[in-house]
């Protein structure tokens, strides 16, 4: 075991599948000589040459292109975009074209797109968004958003090794504030399974991302009042973990959906139609979402702190819950 940080599991993982797999490259802005925006692919270069860790121009939608054009000659790219936000430029090719591919063309087309996500850092509104919910919308695309660095690690290796395309969310909070052991040897997280954090048994929380550290850390809190507080996290978005959803449900009878993307028609939305459609009978309150307000993300730190989910908003959501 080794102590890692979230952004050293991350680049762990990586490093691992392109020692063992020659197939698999990396492509993005500054992943070479700068060692990537936040440094995941620092080292890269010197290791693996040019031909396997390439800068591209500012150009996203250039770069899905050659991504998918390289990955259906039997290349596995892994794809960086500096910040999720800029995923935007090349939305055309990765809906209408890496989404559909398998479909239409009966071809594996594995690319793997690492989106750096999440607030906290005060990017404002073009370097903070949560935009994973566009893509769990996409039939032929699979989503994950790690954690934990164990669960980083895990993931990345999975989604590269995956035949289908998987957009990797990864939070820019979490890089060097969430550090545990994780095993030096390889090993996979599999794509589709939730992890649950913390048992409990009177109120559940299934949650993603940053969200699942504002909920433990609520948990906690609560647990000092006798409250007993589950955290299930969902770790893959799509596609998602119904049967450990059913479980959580079953044991506590009362859910909060904690995400840090947008409130409106954002994961928590599909998560709590599976819990009304397939688990009513097993409630014993409504099902409540927490999530950041539906307004873009501001530079001021006092309004980003308003706007965006946090630990005590999670709190309040769950003694609600509690009192129902």
């Amino acid at each position: 075991m080794a102590v890692m940080t979230y952004i050293e599991g991350i680049s762990a993982g990586l490093r691992e599948e392109m020692r063992r797999d020659p197939r698999v490259y990396i492509m993005g802005e500054d992943v070479g000589i700068y060692g990537g925006a936040f440094k995941v692919t620092k080292g890269f270069l010197d290791e693996f040459g040019p031909d396997r860790v390439y800068d591209t121009p500012l150009a996203e939608s250039a770069i899905m292109g050659v991504g998918i054009g390289c990955a259906l000659t039997g290349l596995r790219p892994v794809i960086e975009f500096q910040f999720a936000d800029f995923i935007t430029s090349a939305f055309n090719q990765v809906v209408n074209n890496l989404g559909t591919m398998y479909y239409r063309s009966n071809m594996p087309c594995p690319v793997t797109i690492r989106c750096p996500s999440g607030a906290n850092v005060h990017g404002g509104p073009f370097h903070s968004q949560n935009p994973e919910t566009w893509f769990v919308h996409t039939p032929g695309l699979k989503v994950v958003a790690p954690s934990t660095p164990y669960d980083a690690k895990g993931l990345i290796v999975a989604a590269i090794q995956d035949d289908d395309p998987v957009l990797y969310f990864e939070h820019k909070f979490l890089y060097r504030r969430i550090k545990e052991d994780v095993p030096e040897e390889s090993f996979i997280v599999p794509i589709g399974k939730a992890d649950l954090k913390r048992e409990g048994s009177d109120l559940s929380v299934v949650c993603y991302g940053a969200a699942v550290h504002l909920a433990l850390e609520a948990a906690d809190k609560l647990q000092q009042e006798g409250i007993s507080v589950e955290v299930l996290d969902m770790r893959s978005l799509y596609p998602y973990d119904k049967e450990a959803i059913a479980r959580t449900v079953k044991k506590t009878g009362r859910v909060l959906i904690a995400h840090e993307d947008f409130l409106t028609a954002g994961c928590g939305a599909e998560f709590a139609a599976f819990i009304g459609q397939e688990c009513f009978e097993m409630l014993d309150a409504p099902v409540i979402r927490a999530a950041s307000m539906d307004v873009p993300f501001p530079f001021s730190s006092v309004l980003e702190e308003h706007m965006v989910l946090t630990t005590a908003k999670v709190e309040s959501a769950l003694r609600k819950l509690a009192q129902f």
